[in-house]
C-alpha cells in the first residue's frame, strides 16, 4: 500500500511540474506559425540553436548560428534591445534557449512553432 501511494506522489509531482513548466514558456516566449515567424523575423535577431552540423545541412536564410550548447558563452552576441527569434529541430531546444535568455534579462522572445522541420519558406545550404 505504501509504494502505492508513494507512486500516486510521484505521478502528482509530474503532472504539476509538467502544468507549472507549460504555463511559465507561456509566459516567457511567444510560439508562432510559420506566417507570423516570416512576418517578423526580418526586423529582430534570427539565431538558430542547432549544432553546425545540422545548421550547414540546411537554415532559414539570413539567421546565425549560436548553439544552445555555446549560448552561455556567446550570449553577449544578441541584443537585449531587439526582438530575439528563435528556432531549431522541433522546438525542444529553442524553448530551453528562451528560458535560458529570459533569466538574464532579454524580454522580446518568439519561437517558431514545430521548429525547422516545420518551415517551408526559403533555405540555405552550405555546400
Amino acid at each position: 500500500m505504501n509504494s502505492l501511494y508513494t507512486l500516486l506522489i510521484i505521478i502528482a509531482a509530474v503532472i504539476i511540474y509538467s502544468v507549472f513548466t507549460y504555463f511559465y514558456q507561456k509566459r516567457i516566449v511567444k510560439t508562432v506559425t510559420e506566417e507570423e515567424f516570416r512576418a517578423g523575423y526580418r526586423k529582430a535577431q534570427l539565431i538558430d540553436v542547432r549544432e553546425p552540423n545540422e545548421f550547414e545541412g540546411g537554415h532559414i536564410l539570413g539567421s546565425r548560428n549560436i548553439p544552445m550548447s555555446q549560448l552561455k558563452m556567446r550570449m553577449k552576441e544578441i541584443r537585449q534591445d531587439m526582438p530575439v527569434y528563435l528556432y531549431c529541430q522541433s522546438g525542444m531546444r529553442s524553448a530551453r534557449a528562451a528560458q535560458f535568455l529570459h533569466r538574464r534579462g532579454y524580454k522580446d522572445l518568439t519561437q517558431l512553432q514545430g521548429g525547422f522541420k516545420k518551415w517551408t519558406g526559403k533555405v540555405k545550404t552550405k555546400k
